[in-house]
């Protein structure tokens, strides 16, 4: 495979390519995440109250969100192995800011569906699933701190971001804070995905992944792939494709693991300002308590989690992830043995701990699982494969408080469900290599 157009034609720059892409995600996903992840529940309220929805219904555009990002996540994922994870990114941002500008229009439970749920859950996926992919590629043994910083500055869209948009929806109202949010994803992080994400991996590029050097001079990107791969089997990396990944028992297991474990995530970030304005925190309040102490208590442990997925064996990384989710358990346990106002800062501060953690680490183990090459590929079918958990869990919630008054059950079944997560994770040991290794092009 001959492609010496994109081999580097002048001296490697001083700062290798992959970490400028690490800064152009976590900027983008900084503010995306802000508005998608955690947003919704600074907007919830207000919305149900304007529209004249319960807590179930309010729930829908959200949950829906998540099915179109699962729906279409395995069809990006392939188009960024195939085609590049660039454009696909940028039109993924565009059609994010299109779609909160859009929001001023919303006057019913179905055009909140349609533009909340459908567009801005699209685009979400659209964009995120590439980045993952191009950090994937462009990193190994620094893999997980790449992902690592990157998750930590997604996280510090809480902290800043949502007590921001708290008080935009206070001051300006909730129309207003989405126009803003969609005119500021224009001007900072369209650019930077445009500019800062780059097409192939790095050996197209005349370099390998993490920056490292060879004292050999490589003129084609055929023998530069080759190396780039021999580089990765350094750490146990063998490439499978996406059909030798489906036939392994690790595969299907990270996809139960997963499944049990995102119904926390999306309960706890659409139902968390509700619940503490239930319990007499104003809407302020509430977003600075979940980004502080939450989200907050998160961001170290995502440097962290991606600090020990470079420095651990594969063999030994789901051991880490075990621990992760039985933190998270921990702290909704505490929450519901006492049930106070200290009991809900100690669940948060240990629900974000172990939050942060398995954020670095989760996509970090599937990449040294199974490689580079499907990686996008394998990442989409693992996303639709747990979407319906991830859509039923917000809906289940609100139905929950709708029909008794309290989130009570609805906590009780996320702190027994990611205790099941943990004791799958154990079982999902590293697969064994496939008996043949193909090509890189080879994606199926």
């Amino acid at each position: 495979m001959q492609r010496n157009e994109y081999l580097a034609k002048k001296k490697p720059p001083k700062i290798f390519a992959g970490w400028w892409m690490v800064i152009a995600s976590g900027l983008t996903g900084f503010w995306g995440a802000g508005y998608y992840h955690y947003g919704f529940s600074a907007f919830f309220n207000s919305i149900s109250a304007e529209l004249g929805l319960n807590r179930q219904t309010t729930s829908y555009p959200a949950s829906i969100g998540r099915f179109e990002g699962g729906i279409e996540a395995p069809l990006s994922g392939w188009i960024a192995d195939r085609y590049g994870p660039r454009w696909i990114a940028v039109f993924g941002v565009f059609m994010f800011g299109l779609s909160l500008i859009l929001m001023q229009y919303v006057n019913s439970m179905w055009s909140l569906i349609l533009i909340w749920g459908v567009m801005l859950g699209t685009s979400s996926n659209l964009y995120s699933t590439p980045i993952n992919v191009a950090l994937a590629n462009w990193f190994v043994k620094k893999r997980g701190l790449a992902i690592g910083i990157k998750r930590a500055l997604d996280g510090l869209s809480a902290v800043i971001v949502l007590p921001l948009i708290g008080w935009l929806i206070t001051a300006r109202g909730w129309r207003m804070t989405c126009i803003i949010g969609g005119a500021v994803m224009w001007l900072l992080p369209l650019p930077l995905v445009l500019f800062g994400i780059k097409r192939h991996r790095p050996e197209y590029y005349g370099s390998y992944p993490d920056g490292a050097r060879s004292r050999e001079t490589v003129d084609d990107t055929g023998s530069m792939i080759r190396k780039g791969a021999k580089y990765a089997t350094e750490v146990a990396e063998v490439e499978f494709t996406i059909r030798q990944a489906i036939k392994t028992p690790a595969f299907w297991l990270l996809i139960l693991a997963g499944a049990c474990q995102n119904l926390s995530f999306p309960v706890v970030t659409i139902h968390g300002i509700p619940f503490l304005e239930d319990r007499g925190f104003s809407l302020f309040g509430a977003a600075l308590t979940i980004g502080i102490l939450m989200v907050g208590a998160s961001l170290v442990p995502r440097i962290i989690g991606g600090i020990l997925a470079d420095r651990i064996s594969r063999s030994r990384m789901r051991f880490i992830v075990v621990v992760a989710y039985l933190l998270q358990a921990l702290g909704f346990g505490i929450f519901l043995l006492y049930q106070s106002t200290a009991a809900i800062y100690a669940w948060y501060v240990l629900y974000g701990i172990g939050m942060g953690i398995s954020f670095a680490m989760n996509s970090a183990l599937r990449a040294r699982y199974f490689g580079r090459k499907s990686f996008g590929s394998i990442h989409g079918i693992s996303e639709l494969m747990v979407t319906p958990v991830a859509v039923a869990g917000p809906i289940y919630a609100g139905w929950v408080w709708d029909t008794t008054g309290s989130y009570m059950p609805a906590f009780n079944l996320v702190a027994i469900l990611l205790v099941v997560s943990a004791v799958v994770m154990a079982f999902a040991a590293a697969p064994r290599p496939p008996a043949r290794i193909t090509d890189v092009t080879q994606l199926a």
